[in-house]
């Protein structure tokens, strides 16, 4: 889940030698239990290909993924990710 590397270009050490920030690994736990809860619970599945459960080498179902509801599901996902992840990164 590309948030996920949001959180660690922000918290992850700059060099080897600096002190692990344990905001890291809290907001990480936070966004996945908050995205697994209030995102994805409903879908059997947390990536892309689980949640449009569409063979993406089966042209007709590419196509049909695309013209139909399923590509705007997934916008909306991508977008409720990015208010948790907006959420998360308020607190720090």
């Amino acid at each position: 889940m590309g948030a996920l590397a949001v959180l660690g270009l922000k918290f992850s050490r700059a060099k080897e030698e600096e002190k692990e920030d344990r905001r890291l690994w809290s907001s990480a736990q936070e966004l996945y239990r908050r995205f697994r809860e209030e995102v994805v619970s409903h879908h059997p599945g947390i990536d892309c290909r689980q949640i449009a459960q569409v063979d993406w080498q089966n042209r007709e179902e590419v196509k049909n993924f695309y013209q139909g509801e399923k590509i705007h599901e997934c916008a909306r996902l991508v977008g409720d990710t990015a208010r948790l992840l907006a959420e998360i990164l308020d607190k720090f």
